[in-house]
Order: C-alpha cells, then sequence, then structure tokens
C-alpha cells in the first residue's frame, strides 16, 4: 500500500495547484483516507517538514513521541481536523475541532490523534529529524488501524469533537 508521495529535490519546493490535487486526489484512493508528501530532501535532515492530505475515515492511531526532543507541530491547511489528547491509560484529556489556520504544537510524551472531518483536510506537520522509526509509539489501549474496533473507536473520538458543547476549542 502507497504511504507516502516521493520527496521532492531542489532548493525550493512550491506546493503548486497540480501538486496539491495530486495528493487529494491519492488520499481519496488510498484504503488509508490519506498520503503523506514530505517535503524535506532527506530522511536525514534535522528539520521533517510534511503535508498529509486527509479524507474522512482516516485513523491516525494514539501515539506519543518518547524522546524529550520530539516535539511536533501540526497546522490545517484546509478543511477541518479533529485533534484529541489522552493520559497514558486511554482517558480523554482534551478534545479540539481545528480548522482552516489552527494550529498546536505537541511536546514529547503527549499522546494524541488526529482525524479528518472534512473532506479534503490538508495539515502541515514539522518534526524535528533525523527520521527515526522509534520516535513514534502507539497506545497498547487504541485499536490498529483496520482492525475489527478501529471504526468504533474512530466513531467514538469524531462524536467527541463533533457533538461536545465542552470542545476544548
Amino acid at each position: 500500500m502507497k504511504l507516502a508521495l516521493p520527496n521532492p529535490s531542489g532548493p525550493v519546493f512550491e506546493l503548486t495547484p497540480a501538486i496539491r490535487e495530486e495528493g487529494l486526489s491519492e488520499s481519496r484512493l488510498s484504503p488509508r483516507r490519506r498520503m503523506l508528501l514530505p517535503f524535506h530532501r532527506g530522511q536525514e535532515d534535522l528539520v521533517q517538514r510534511m503535508l498529509n492530505f486527509m479524507q474522512p475515515g482516516t485513523y491516525i492511531r494514539a501515539h506519543q513521541h518518547p524522546r524529550d526532543w520530539a516535539s511536533e507541530t501540526l497546522m490545517v491547511m484546509s478543511g477541518c481536523l479533529g485533534f484529541v489528547t489522552f493520559d497514558s491509560e486511554g482517558n480523554v484529556l482534551t478534545k479540539h475541532r481545528l480548522g482552516v489556520g489552527d494550529l498546536v504544537d505537541i511536546e514529547a510524551r503527549v499522546w494524541h490523534s488526529v482525524f479528518a472531518l472534512a473532506e479534503d483536510t490538508i495539515i502541515l506537520e514539522i518534526k524535528r529529524g533525523p527520521f527515526n522509526e522509534e520516535d513514534k509509539v502507539f497506545a497498547d489501549w487504541s485499536p490498529e488501524e483496520f482492525s475489527a474496533g478501529a471504526s468504533d473507536y474512530l466513531d467514538r473520538l469524531t462524536n467527541l469533537v463533533v457533538e461536545s458543547p465542552g470542545l476544548d476549542r
């Protein structure tokens, strides 16, 4: 299964309408309902910059980044994003509905999950590099993507940010 578009090359990357449409089209076709476009030039880059093209129904399993320096910044460029943080047992700490221009910055070791609330949601994601697979730890209490419980869990999270009057944002 295709997870990402290729990294660009050259000294300047521009998000053109054609690249934007390619990312959105790929996200619509993907079984995961999302497609990543890393636009840093290599995995060893000290700043990892990515666009995540997302459709409703995508599920980014609750995870954290355990290293002291592993902060993450997300900004919504189009659409609408659900963002939820949890304690170590999986209890919801905060719930957010983020629209265009909204930004969250997440420190290391914060359990969180994100999911698209609108078609053609695009988020800008920035993390410190270089890339290391050990930097992402999934929560045992959060169902694996495509598992039997994932759809119900995503519905529960979505309802938290769509229907809740006590929204943190």
